[in-house]
């Protein structure tokens, strides 16, 4: 095996570490949340404070007051467009999804760095207008990348298993259609391909993958 090989294998196998970990993670924290204060992603009653560091899940149900009374070890980042990448250079992100909603930008999210040093961000409007919830039954499909399904219409976020690292760009297919409502994606182990961004939809109490290759990644992860 050449050292090139080699070394891709070794990041292909922590992205998707990682990826598996912190979806794991934040689900688990809103059915705490749920558990203990009586609210998750469903329960959401505002979006965060101007310092979302100090919201208190006793008092006020957002997404930083659930994550500030289950995580552990985390760092809560206000504007990720602050974070700083090498010396000079700000945090910033590529994602089509992301764009496709109308906020590319690392400054329209807020987020926590967990103590692997992976970035939860969700978007700065979470929580504001409406509770995120999706019907029982229902499955997450390509139609609420339009934003067409109200109640999700701003639960959403990403996640980037490599912290502040580049490429900080979105996991592409390599193959097959980028769509929730169709099953050919696949995401070959390669640098173009197989990068670091993943967007998210929290709805209830779950996190899951909004793209079809993030959904690829998970489910072959280890």
């Amino acid at each position: 095996m050449t050292i090139p090989t080699l070394v891709a294998n070794t990041r292909e196998q922590q992205y998707r570490s990682r990826l598996k970990k912190t979806i794991s993670t934040i689900s688990q924290a809103a059915k705490m949340s749920q558990g203990q204060y009586g609210f998750d992603f469903a329960g959401l009653e505002g979006g965060c404070s101007s310092n979302g560091a100090l919201d208190n899940p006793e008092n006020i149900q957002t997404i930083c007051a659930l994550l500030n009374g289950t995580l552990t070890g985390a760092t809560f980042v206000n504007k990720l467009s602050d974070l700083k990448v090498g010396d000079s250079k700000n945090y910033s992100i590529t994602s089509s999804y992301l764009k496709g909603l109308g906020s590319p930008n690392s400054s329209s999210y807020r987020g926590y760095i967990l103590s692997d040093g992976t970035i939860f961000a969700f978007y700065t409007g979470l929580g504001r207008v409406n509770a995120c919830s999706m019907p029982l039954g229902e499955s997450l499909k390509s139609v609420y990348l339009t934003g067409q399904d109200f109640n999700l219409s701003d639960c959403y976020g990403f996640i980037d298993v490599n912290g502040v690292q580049l490429p900080n760009t979105e996991v592409s297919c390599s193959s097959g259609t980028n769509s929730l409502n169709s099953s050919s994606c696949v995401v070959k182990n390669d640098i173009k391909y197989m990068t670091d961004i993943f967007p998210v939809r929290l709805h209830d109490g779950i996190v899951e993958p909004a793209t079809a290759a993030g959904r690829y990644v998970l489910r072959t992860a280890n």
